[in-house]
């Protein structure tokens, strides 16, 4: 079964940032530069947090991904957007 999540980070050093980044939109879509909407089998979360431990200096950077639940629909209408809003995404299936 598939769960939504919202994952974000602050990292401190451009060349660890580029690789969360990238390691990030493998896994999701961009909702801002540092946070990602995600949808994924437990199996990927899992493998989404191995490969940020890997990218990321423990000790100065910090990663969060949040469980928003199954509903996709749901987990994408609580989302409140002040300002700009959200780039309409093509698909609502990302594929790993």
């Amino acid at each position: 079964m598939r769960r939504c999540y919202l994952a974000c980070y602050d990292i401190r050093n451009p060349k660890r940032l580029r690789r969360v980044h990238k390691i990030l939109k493998g896994y999701g879509e961009a909702w801002q530069f540092s946070v990602f909407f995600c949808v994924l089998k437990e199996i990927d979360r899992v493998r989404l947090q191995s490969d940020l431990e890997e990218a990321m200096n423990l000790k100065e950077d910090q990663a969060m991904v949040v469980d928003l639940g199954a509903d996709e629909k749901k987990a994408r209408e609580a989302a409140s957007v002040i300002g700009q809003p959200l780039s309409e995404q093509a698909s609502g299936t990302v594929v790993v």
